[in-house]
């Protein structure tokens, strides 16, 4: 057996509290469940990745019961036994016999990306080309539906100097009584913060129509994906007349997605996300159609635990422009974490560490404590 091989892969789902309810237009986060995912190779490096959506299958077309399975059932089969220091061919390897499961496949490519940066010695930004900063601008949503709550959360994230990028969770209530909320909050905020929106393809595109020349009229600076994903022709009209950019998200499930989105003219921004495309490697392949096509970026979240949310901020910091920044917080909406130390948030930025792999150990006592199964359930070679 290679030195490299990988000896086994354990999923692990891990529930934990948040500090509020998480309202989106489809479903109101009460907790997050993450899925772990370890593999541990022949000469003792060990890779940590992490596959989290949101919502069960509100959201998606994974739950964290479907990646666990999956991985266990299909993805660990291909896996032990072959090289993990050659993440490319571990990866395609996957993708000639698995279709979709892109949650899953992030958690498994983060994990081989850990461990050979481990291995080498060098953080997983190096591996993917080199980072060019050591940090990234971080927006928080403001998703208790209380006008009044997420302008006082605004000013305190305003004043602890964490976040000057806020994002809005709408489309869920009545129009009119949503764009007051909106345009509220912009006027409470003024120039001090950037104040976006997203729909979560909650409208029509009638609806939408009205509701961007108004959003856009009050000062907001960002629509995302105010309409189904399904309806490309309509994200085509509305990036047209829109005074304030479309950003596309739930349209963007795959690399193909991107390419086509980007031709037809469909939205003026992308929004990153390593899950949904299947792994930081491929959503850099994104990003580099949406920079050949004159689109702009941001870092997107699924509400990642550290493990998912340094994955991506290890792939945004090699990117030369990220105009929109990110919204990297998803660490910072739990309440506990399974991670000996947590991510450093400072002057509204993500500091991302140069550590070896992702610059991550885990807490074990914590890590048993919040799994749900409380057993080890290691895949080892038959």
């Amino acid at each position: 057996m290679l030195a490299t091989a990988i000896e086994s892969i354990e999923t692990i789902i891990v529930d934990l509290p948040t500090i509020r309810p998480h309202k989106l237009a489809m479903h109101t986060m009460q907790n997050q469940t993450l899925v772990l995912i370890r593999v541990r190779c022949a000469d003792g490096i060990e890779g940590i990745g992490e596959s989290t959506t949101i919502g069960g299958l509100a959201y998606g077309n994974e739950s964290p019961d479907s990646i666990k399975t999956n991985i266990d059932c299909h993805f660990a089969p291909l896996l032990l036994g072959q090289d993990s220091s050659n993440v490319n061919a571990a990866m395609l390897r996957l993708e000639r016999s698995i279709r979709g499961n892109t949650f899953a496949k992030s958690g498994i490519e983060t994990a081989l990306l850990d461990a050979q940066g481990k291995r080498l010695g060098l953080a997983v930004s190096e591996l993917l080309g080199g980072r060019v900063r050591d940090a990234l601008p971080v927006a928080w949503t403001l998703a208790s539906g209380d006008t009044a709550k997420d302008i006082a959360e605004a000013e305190k994230m305003l004043d602890l100097r964490r976040h000057r990028i806020f994002k809005l969770k709408i489309g869920a209530g009545e129009v009119s009584r949503d764009l007051a909320h909106v345009i509220a909050i912009k006027k409470a905020l003024g120039d001090r913060a950037s104040v976006r929106v997203d729909v979560n393809q909650a409208w029509d595109e009638s609806v939408a129509v009205r509701a961007c020349r108004i959003l856009g009229a009050n000062g907001i600076d960002l629509i995302e994906q105010p309409i189904s994903r399904n309806n490309r022709t309509g994200m085509v009209r509305l990036n047209a007349m829109s005074p304030a950019p479309i950003m596309a998200d739930e349209s963007i499930e795959s690399v193909e997605d991107a390419f086509n989105l980007a031709r037809e003219g469909a939205a003026s921004i992308f929004a990153l996300k390593i899950a949904k495309n299947g792994g930081p490697r491929a959503v850099l392949r994104t990003a580099a159609i949406a920079q050949a096509a004159g689109i702009s970026l941001y870092g997107g979240t699924m509400l990642e635990g550290g493990i998912g949310t340094l994955a991506s901020a290890h792939a945004f910091i090699t990117l030369d422009r990220l105009a929109w920044d990110t919204e990297l917080f998803g660490p910072l909406l739990l309440t506990e974490d399974i991670l000996s130390e947590p991510l450093v948030y400072r002057d509204f930025e993500l500091h991302v560490p140069h550590t070896p792999g992702l610059g991550l150990t885990l807490d074990e006592e914590r890590l048993a404590f919040f799994r749900r199964d409380k057993t080890s359930t290691a895949i080892h070679p038959v």
